[in-house]
């Protein structure tokens, strides 16, 4: 990754952390396995399913048609 890149990534990456952080339950996060926890959960809830939906439309941009053939 370019150093551009990932500097764009973390300033992407930081925004992400502030809303999740904003939408988590501060007294989940009052010790490291309920931060785990708590990041986890968001990660799987919002974080994923977004990069499944990216992937997997990129995906099928990238394949022929089949009805093509």
């Amino acid at each position: 990754m370019t150093p551009e890149k990932a500097a764009r990534l973390k300033t992407h990456l930081d925004a992400i952390a502030q809303l999740l952080y904003d939408e988590s339950d501060p007294a989940a996060m009052q010790t490291l396995e309920g931060i785990e926890m708590t990041v986890r959960e968001q990660i799987q809830a919002h974080v994923s399913p977004e990069l499944g939906h990216f992937l997997s439309a990129r995906l099928a941009a990238r394949q022929p048609d089949e009805s093509d053939g």
